[in-house]
């Protein structure tokens, strides 16, 4: 089995639904807000999962909810997580 270990960036991304695009100015309510965990660094550390390979990611993250959201959802995903 191959190993891989990622040192990148581990970010929240907000993602918020709406019909239109606002012009300028203008301020319009959304459909529906999400949060899902990415940053490119973990985006890699997945993949390289699914692709088999036993992987382990280092990276910084917020002593916070969202910070605490990333780290779980790696761990869900069965790679070996270090934060600072």
């Amino acid at each position: 089995m191959n190993k891989v270990c990622v040192l990148g960036s581990m970010n929240m991304d907000l993602v918020v639904k709406v019909n239109d695009i606002p012009r300028v100015g203008e301020t319009i309510l959304s459909k529906s807000f999400e949060k899902i965990a990415g940053g490119k660094g973990a985006n890699q550390a997945v993949a390289a999962k699914r692709c088999g390979a036993e992987v382990a990611m280092i990276a910084k993250i917020g002593k916070d909810e969202n910070g605490q959201i990333l780290k779980d959802k790696l761990i869900e995903d069965n790679i070996d997580v270090i934060c600072f």
